[in-house]
């Protein structure tokens, strides 16, 4: 049997299905090969296609959340920047020293 050769269709499609998503299998069906020899003979291409992606769709989410789109704003600033809308409360004990809870003082008849 002939070992597989990549040819430029097959790195673009290889890079083109990675992107937008599909499983290896499903891309190593679509040129003809096993899964195994796709991530052998491919890895550029699946890591492109995956980074090119990703890219694209950040850049169109940053320049929603620029142009005003406040839905995108809120998910850049919890995802980028740690913004959060979760309330910590600190319980301490006299002058913000540490809480002691004695058992003694505990009503046995409650």
């Amino acid at each position: 049997m002939l070992e597989h050769q990549p040819t430029e269709k097959t790195k673009a499609t290889v890079q083109q299905s990675s992107g937008l998503g599909l499983p290896q299998e499903q891309i190593a069906a679509l040129i003809g090969i096993s899964p195994k020899t796709l991530t052998k003979h491919y890895p550029i291409e699946l890591a492109l296609g995956k980074a090119m992606a990703s890219a694209q769709v950040a850049k169109s989410l940053f320049n929603k959340a620029t142009q005003g789109d406040t839905t995108a704003a809120i998910w850049w600033t919890k995802t980028q920047m740690g913004w959060s809308e979760k309330t910590q409360h600190e319980i301490t004990g006299a002058n913000a020293g540490p809480l002691v809870i004695s058992l003694n003082n505990l009503d046995e008849s409650a």
